[in-house]
């Protein structure tokens, strides 16, 4: 698996069915995925879970993330502590197909009590296709990362 190619998706336990669905589906399409955990539904703590996918997606051993929990914001404000890393918390197609385009998006978060299967499915299908498009929004995110810098 190439950084190029790979995700990383992980969950706490409120986001596990969602994932093991989620993760299904990609490889039945026959993407590069890497299962980060949890395993079950037993409770566990998301930060985590959150920290294994960042990490992976910020040291460039996966190009893209997912993320899963119950609402998605646990999971995109832990993810989004990790240097490098700009997690978005989608609900909608266009949420994720504009947060590629104009922010770089580098993981998505989703809510496993929140998005139907079919929803996420779509969702996440979106994030995956979506390409940056530069121009003006590369300085905004180059502001952004002078505000990593400054902490």
């Amino acid at each position: 698996m190439t950084a190029a190619e790979g995700i990383a998706i992980g969950c706490d336990h409120a986001g596990f069915a969602l994932k093991r669905e989620v993760l299904s589906k990609l490889r039945e399409q026959g993407r590069a995925v890497e299962d980060c955990g949890t395993e079950s539904e037993a409770s566990v703590d998301y930060p985590d879970y959150a920290a294994k996918v960042a990490r992976s997606v910020a040291d460039g051993r996966h190009a893209l993330g997912i993320l899963v929990c119950g609402t998605g914001i646990g999971m995109s404000m832990a993810a989004n502590k990790v240097r490098g890393i700009r997690a978005a918390l989608c609900h909608t197609e266009w949420e994720a197909r504009l947060a590629r385009q104009h922010n770089d998006a580098n993981v998505l978060c989703l809510g496993g009590r929140v998005l139907g299967t079919g929803l996420a499915f779509a969702i996440v299908e979106a994030f995956l296709t979506g390409t940056f498009e530069g121009g003006r929004h590369q300085r905004r995110l180059d502001q952004m990362a002078k505000m990593e810098g400054a902490r």
